[in-house]
Protein backbone atom coordinates (compact mmCIF):
# COMPACT_ATOMS: atom_id res chain seq x y z
CA UNK A 1 0.00 0.00 0.00
CA UNK A 2 1.56 3.26 -1.11
CA UNK A 3 1.91 6.05 1.30
CA UNK A 4 3.91 9.37 0.93
CA UNK A 5 4.10 12.71 2.86
CA UNK A 6 1.95 15.12 1.63
CA UNK A 7 1.87 18.86 2.61
CA UNK A 8 -1.41 20.58 3.46
CA UNK A 9 -3.51 23.89 3.76
CA UNK A 10 -4.96 24.47 7.32
CA UNK A 11 -6.99 27.02 9.17
CA UNK A 12 -4.50 29.26 10.15
CA UNK A 13 -2.50 29.21 6.30
CA UNK A 14 -0.02 27.72 7.40
CA UNK A 15 1.44 24.22 5.33
CA UNK A 16 1.44 21.78 7.38
CA UNK A 17 3.03 17.91 7.14
CA UNK A 18 0.56 14.91 6.66
CA UNK A 19 0.85 11.51 4.78
CA UNK A 20 -1.34 10.10 2.82
CA UNK A 21 -1.77 6.45 2.37
CA UNK A 22 -3.17 5.10 -1.17
CA UNK A 23 -4.58 1.19 -1.83
CA UNK A 24 -2.60 -1.07 -4.20
CA UNK A 25 -2.42 0.17 -7.43
CA UNK A 26 -5.24 -0.37 -9.85
CA UNK A 27 -5.97 0.27 -13.62
CA UNK A 28 -3.61 2.49 -15.12
CA UNK A 29 -2.73 3.78 -11.86
CA UNK A 30 1.09 5.44 -11.88
CA UNK A 31 2.72 6.05 -8.30
CA UNK A 32 5.43 8.67 -8.68
CA UNK A 33 8.14 10.32 -6.61
CA UNK A 34 8.45 13.66 -6.47
CA UNK A 35 11.17 15.63 -7.69
CA UNK A 36 9.44 19.30 -7.94
CA UNK A 37 6.66 21.65 -7.62
CA UNK A 38 6.08 24.71 -8.87
CA UNK A 39 3.90 27.05 -7.06
CA UNK A 40 0.81 28.88 -8.54
CA UNK A 41 -1.37 32.02 -8.00
CA UNK A 42 -4.12 29.32 -7.60
CA UNK A 43 -2.28 27.74 -4.64
CA UNK A 44 -3.36 30.66 -2.35
CA UNK A 45 -7.14 30.25 -2.41
CA UNK A 46 -6.17 27.08 -0.77
CA UNK A 47 -3.42 27.21 1.33
CA UNK A 48 -6.52 27.42 4.38
CA UNK A 49 -8.07 24.09 3.04
CA UNK A 50 -7.57 20.35 4.49
CA UNK A 51 -5.73 19.47 1.04
CA UNK A 52 -2.96 18.36 -0.60
CA UNK A 53 -1.35 21.93 -1.92
CA UNK A 54 0.05 22.14 -5.20
CA UNK A 55 -1.21 21.02 -8.89
CA UNK A 56 2.32 21.79 -11.08
CA UNK A 57 4.17 18.64 -10.49
CA UNK A 58 7.26 16.48 -11.50
CA UNK A 59 8.51 13.67 -10.67
CA UNK A 60 9.99 9.89 -11.58
CA UNK A 61 7.67 6.28 -11.93
CA UNK A 62 8.42 4.52 -9.60
CA UNK A 63 5.44 1.59 -9.93
CA UNK A 64 2.73 0.95 -12.35
CA UNK A 65 -0.74 -0.47 -12.21
CA UNK A 66 -1.44 -3.49 -14.41
CA UNK A 67 -3.13 -1.44 -17.13
CA UNK A 68 -0.18 0.88 -17.99
CA UNK A 69 1.34 0.52 -21.26
CA UNK A 70 2.95 3.81 -21.95
CA UNK A 71 5.29 4.85 -19.15
CA UNK A 72 8.25 2.70 -17.73
CA UNK A 73 9.80 2.84 -14.36
CA UNK A 74 12.63 5.80 -14.21
CA UNK A 75 10.55 8.04 -16.47
CA UNK A 76 10.12 11.87 -15.57
CA UNK A 77 6.71 12.81 -16.04
CA UNK A 78 4.26 15.86 -15.63
CA UNK A 79 1.12 16.44 -14.21
CA UNK A 80 -1.15 19.94 -13.94
CA UNK A 81 -4.51 20.91 -12.63
CA UNK A 82 -6.92 18.10 -14.21
CA UNK A 83 -6.36 14.54 -12.95
CA UNK A 84 -9.40 12.38 -14.69
CA UNK A 85 -12.50 12.64 -16.79
CA UNK A 86 -15.02 10.31 -17.82
CA UNK A 87 -13.57 9.57 -21.13
CA UNK A 88 -16.85 8.86 -23.66
CA UNK A 89 -19.00 12.27 -23.40
CA UNK A 90 -18.68 14.71 -26.20
CA UNK A 91 -16.26 16.89 -24.47
CA UNK A 92 -14.13 14.19 -23.74
CA UNK A 93 -14.39 12.56 -27.28
CA UNK A 94 -13.52 15.94 -28.96
CA UNK A 95 -10.35 16.45 -26.93
CA UNK A 96 -12.27 18.76 -24.53
CA UNK A 97 -11.69 17.24 -20.87
CA UNK A 98 -10.97 19.76 -19.31
CA UNK A 99 -14.87 20.69 -20.00
CA UNK A 100 -16.06 17.11 -18.79
CA UNK A 101 -18.87 16.99 -16.49
CA UNK A 102 -17.16 14.38 -14.38
CA UNK A 103 -13.83 15.92 -14.29
CA UNK A 104 -11.76 15.46 -11.56
CA UNK A 105 -9.41 18.84 -10.83
CA UNK A 106 -7.26 20.33 -8.21
CA UNK A 107 -9.24 21.99 -5.44
CA UNK A 108 -12.20 19.78 -5.82
CA UNK A 109 -11.09 15.77 -6.32
CA UNK A 110 -8.35 14.23 -4.86
CA UNK A 111 -7.55 16.52 -1.76
CA UNK A 112 -5.48 14.01 -0.28
CA UNK A 113 -2.40 15.16 -2.64
CA UNK A 114 -0.85 17.29 -4.61
CA UNK A 115 2.66 18.37 -6.05
CA UNK A 116 3.45 19.50 -2.71
CA UNK A 117 4.44 16.40 -1.38
CA UNK A 118 6.97 13.42 -1.68
CA UNK A 119 5.02 10.93 -4.01
CA UNK A 120 1.56 10.62 -5.52
CA UNK A 121 -0.21 8.52 -7.12
CA UNK A 122 -1.85 9.56 -10.63
CA UNK A 123 -3.17 7.65 -13.87
CA UNK A 124 -1.63 7.35 -16.48
CA UNK A 125 -3.93 8.47 -19.05
CA UNK A 126 -2.76 12.18 -17.21
CA UNK A 127 0.90 11.89 -17.19
CA UNK A 128 2.98 13.95 -19.33
CA UNK A 129 6.36 13.07 -20.33
CA UNK A 130 9.12 15.65 -19.80
CA UNK A 131 11.48 16.70 -22.95
CA UNK A 132 15.02 15.23 -21.93
CA UNK A 133 16.51 18.57 -22.93
CA UNK A 134 13.74 20.09 -19.79
CA UNK A 135 15.07 20.11 -16.31
CA UNK A 136 12.45 19.11 -13.61
CA UNK A 137 12.55 22.89 -12.24
CA UNK A 138 11.96 24.22 -15.23
CA UNK A 139 9.08 21.74 -16.35
CA UNK A 140 7.24 21.89 -12.90
CA UNK A 141 5.45 25.85 -14.19
CA UNK A 142 5.04 24.81 -17.19
CA UNK A 143 2.43 22.22 -16.41
CA UNK A 144 -0.22 25.33 -15.25
CA UNK A 145 1.38 28.49 -16.01
CA UNK A 146 2.65 27.49 -19.21
CA UNK A 147 -0.46 25.83 -20.42
CA UNK A 148 -2.95 28.08 -19.19
CA UNK A 149 -1.19 30.82 -21.68
CA UNK A 150 -0.35 28.45 -24.35
CA UNK A 151 -3.61 27.06 -24.77
CA UNK A 152 -5.16 30.79 -24.84
CA UNK A 153 -2.65 31.05 -28.33
CA UNK A 154 -2.77 27.68 -29.50
CA UNK A 155 -6.95 26.39 -28.64
CA UNK A 156 -8.03 30.13 -30.46
CA UNK A 157 -6.01 29.93 -33.73
CA UNK A 158 -3.96 32.85 -32.54
CA UNK A 159 -1.94 33.58 -35.90
CA UNK A 160 1.89 34.62 -36.24
CA UNK A 161 0.36 37.88 -37.93
CA UNK A 162 -1.46 38.98 -34.97
CA UNK A 163 -0.65 41.43 -32.50
CA UNK A 164 -0.76 39.93 -29.09
CA UNK A 165 -1.01 42.34 -25.85
CA UNK A 166 0.21 40.73 -22.80
CA UNK A 167 -1.23 42.49 -19.78
CA UNK A 168 1.63 42.14 -16.73
CA UNK A 169 4.65 40.38 -16.64
CA UNK A 170 4.42 38.11 -14.11
CA UNK A 171 4.04 34.42 -13.15
CA UNK A 172 1.62 34.19 -16.61
CA UNK A 173 2.80 37.40 -18.31
CA UNK A 174 6.36 36.68 -18.81
CA UNK A 175 6.00 33.18 -19.85
CA UNK A 176 2.79 34.56 -22.64
CA UNK A 177 5.00 36.83 -24.08
CA UNK A 178 7.94 34.31 -24.24
CA UNK A 179 5.31 32.01 -26.10
CA UNK A 180 3.95 34.75 -28.21
CA UNK A 181 7.29 35.90 -29.40
CA UNK A 182 8.30 32.68 -30.57
CA UNK A 183 4.77 31.39 -32.81
CA UNK A 184 5.73 34.82 -34.76
CA UNK A 185 3.47 37.23 -33.37
CA UNK A 186 4.24 40.62 -32.60
CA UNK A 187 4.19 41.31 -28.93
CA UNK A 188 3.05 44.09 -27.20
CA UNK A 189 3.53 44.44 -23.60
CA UNK A 190 1.23 46.18 -20.57
CA UNK A 191 2.59 47.48 -17.31
CA UNK A 192 1.85 49.38 -14.23
CA UNK A 193 5.53 50.96 -15.09
CA UNK A 194 8.67 50.90 -16.88
CA UNK A 195 10.89 48.92 -14.13
CA UNK A 196 9.74 45.70 -16.57
CA UNK A 197 10.36 47.11 -19.61
CA UNK A 198 14.12 46.24 -20.22
CA UNK A 199 13.03 42.66 -19.05
CA UNK A 200 10.37 42.01 -21.60
CA UNK A 201 11.86 43.22 -24.11
CA UNK A 202 14.64 40.93 -23.42
CA UNK A 203 11.90 38.06 -23.18
CA UNK A 204 10.67 38.72 -26.86
CA UNK A 205 8.23 41.96 -26.46
CA UNK A 206 8.67 44.43 -29.40
CA UNK A 207 6.67 47.26 -27.67
CA UNK A 208 6.40 47.73 -23.74
CA UNK A 209 3.55 50.59 -22.54
CA UNK A 210 3.37 51.63 -19.07
CA UNK A 211 0.17 52.76 -17.76
CA UNK A 212 -0.33 54.09 -14.31
CA UNK A 213 0.24 57.55 -15.39
CA UNK A 214 -1.13 57.32 -18.60
CA UNK A 215 -4.50 59.47 -19.77
CA UNK A 216 -4.53 57.55 -22.47
CA UNK A 217 -2.50 54.53 -24.48
CA UNK A 218 -0.71 54.31 -27.67
CA UNK A 219 0.47 51.76 -29.80
CA UNK A 220 2.15 51.20 -33.03
CA UNK A 221 -0.13 48.79 -34.26
CA UNK A 222 -3.64 47.64 -33.12
CA UNK A 223 -4.18 44.49 -30.53
CA UNK A 224 -5.88 41.53 -31.68
CA UNK A 225 -5.40 39.28 -28.78
CA UNK A 226 -5.60 40.31 -25.53
CA UNK A 227 -4.11 38.26 -22.89
CA UNK A 228 -4.62 39.38 -19.15
CA UNK A 229 -2.48 37.79 -16.77
CA UNK A 230 -3.26 40.20 -13.83
CA UNK A 231 -5.48 39.73 -11.25
CA UNK A 232 -6.65 43.07 -11.18
CA UNK A 233 -9.43 43.87 -14.00
CA UNK A 234 -7.64 46.25 -16.63
CA UNK A 235 -8.99 49.91 -17.06
CA UNK A 236 -11.16 49.16 -19.95
CA UNK A 237 -11.90 53.21 -20.93
CA UNK A 238 -7.46 53.39 -21.83
CA UNK A 239 -7.17 49.32 -23.52
CA UNK A 240 -10.54 49.39 -25.36
CA UNK A 241 -9.14 52.49 -27.33
CA UNK A 242 -5.79 50.00 -28.48
CA UNK A 243 -7.78 47.12 -29.57
CA UNK A 244 -8.50 46.27 -33.23
CA UNK A 245 -12.09 45.95 -34.26
CA UNK A 246 -13.19 42.15 -33.27
CA UNK A 247 -9.98 41.65 -31.18
CA UNK A 248 -10.30 38.89 -28.34
CA UNK A 249 -9.64 39.36 -24.67
CA UNK A 250 -8.29 36.26 -22.88
CA UNK A 251 -8.99 37.05 -18.92
CA UNK A 252 -6.46 34.05 -17.45
CA UNK A 253 -5.72 35.01 -14.06
CA UNK A 254 -8.10 33.27 -11.40
CA UNK A 255 -10.22 36.41 -9.37
CA UNK A 256 -13.61 36.72 -7.67
CA UNK A 257 -16.48 39.51 -8.37
CA UNK A 258 -17.76 39.72 -11.70
CA UNK A 259 -16.18 40.58 -15.24
CA UNK A 260 -17.12 44.32 -16.34
CA UNK A 261 -16.26 46.26 -19.38
CA UNK A 262 -18.01 49.21 -20.66
CA UNK A 263 -21.06 47.41 -23.00
CA UNK A 264 -20.85 49.78 -25.57
CA UNK A 265 -17.86 50.15 -26.47
CA UNK A 266 -17.86 46.22 -26.32
CA UNK A 267 -20.71 46.10 -29.10
CA UNK A 268 -19.42 48.86 -31.63
CA UNK A 269 -15.82 47.31 -31.68
CA UNK A 270 -16.97 43.65 -32.21
CA UNK A 271 -15.10 42.20 -29.18
CA UNK A 272 -14.84 38.82 -27.95
CA UNK A 273 -14.20 37.63 -24.23
CA UNK A 274 -12.79 34.43 -24.64
CA UNK A 275 -12.87 32.48 -21.68
CA UNK A 276 -9.67 29.40 -21.68
CA UNK A 277 -9.11 27.04 -18.92
CA UNK A 278 -6.01 24.84 -18.56
CA UNK A 279 -4.92 22.97 -21.49
CA UNK A 280 -6.23 19.33 -23.07
CA UNK A 281 -4.00 16.54 -23.06
CA UNK A 282 -3.12 17.14 -26.21
CA UNK A 283 -2.21 20.66 -25.94
CA UNK A 284 -0.60 20.26 -23.31
CA UNK A 285 2.17 17.85 -25.03
CA UNK A 286 2.34 19.97 -28.04
CA UNK A 287 3.21 23.15 -25.17
CA UNK A 288 5.73 20.72 -24.02
CA UNK A 289 7.17 20.15 -27.54
CA UNK A 290 7.16 23.61 -28.13
CA UNK A 291 8.59 24.79 -24.55
CA UNK A 292 11.73 22.41 -25.15
CA UNK A 293 12.24 23.65 -28.69
CA UNK A 294 12.26 27.00 -28.51
CA UNK A 295 13.79 26.69 -24.89
CA UNK A 296 10.82 28.46 -23.57
CA UNK A 297 12.36 29.27 -19.42
CA UNK A 298 10.18 30.22 -16.73
CA UNK A 299 12.36 32.76 -14.43
CA UNK A 300 12.02 30.72 -10.61
CA UNK A 301 12.97 31.32 -7.58
CA UNK A 302 13.66 27.63 -5.57
CA UNK A 303 13.02 26.42 -2.42
CA UNK A 304 13.46 23.46 -0.85
CA UNK A 305 10.44 21.14 -1.24
CA UNK A 306 9.90 20.88 3.00
CA UNK A 307 7.54 22.48 5.20
CA UNK A 308 9.41 25.10 6.00
CA UNK A 309 9.87 25.83 2.04
CA UNK A 310 6.45 25.55 0.95
CA UNK A 311 5.48 28.01 3.82
CA UNK A 312 8.46 30.38 2.37
CA UNK A 313 7.59 30.14 -0.73
CA UNK A 314 3.89 31.02 -0.20
CA UNK A 315 4.34 33.47 2.09
CA UNK A 316 6.70 35.47 -0.51
CA UNK A 317 3.92 34.95 -3.01
CA UNK A 318 1.34 36.08 -1.02
CA UNK A 319 3.48 39.02 -0.34
CA UNK A 320 3.79 39.73 -4.19
CA UNK A 321 7.46 39.59 -4.12
CA UNK A 322 7.99 36.23 -6.33
CA UNK A 323 10.00 36.82 -9.45
CA UNK A 324 7.93 35.01 -11.17
CA UNK A 325 7.45 31.72 -10.41
CA UNK A 326 8.58 29.72 -7.44
CA UNK A 327 9.19 25.98 -7.41
CA UNK A 328 10.00 23.84 -5.17
CA UNK A 329 12.71 21.21 -5.57
CA UNK A 330 13.34 17.46 -3.69
CA UNK A 331 16.86 17.77 -1.62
Amino acid sequence: MPSFTVYKGSDSGKVVKSTTEKPALKGDQVKLRVTASGLCGTDLHYNKADMGLGHEGVGVVEELGPDCHNLKKGDRVGWGYEHDSCGHCQECLRGNETFCAQRAMYGMADLDQGSMAEGAVWREAFLFKIPDSMSDEVAAPLMCGGATVFNALHQYNVLPTDVVGVMGVGGLGHLAIQYAAKMGCRVVVFSGTDSKKEEAMRLGASEFIAMKDAKELKTERPINQLLVTTSAQPEWNKIIPVLAPNATIFPLSVAGGDFSIPYMDFLINGLTVQASLVASRYIQNRMLEFSAHHKITPIIEKFPLTEEGCNQAIEKLAAGNMRYRGVLVRQ
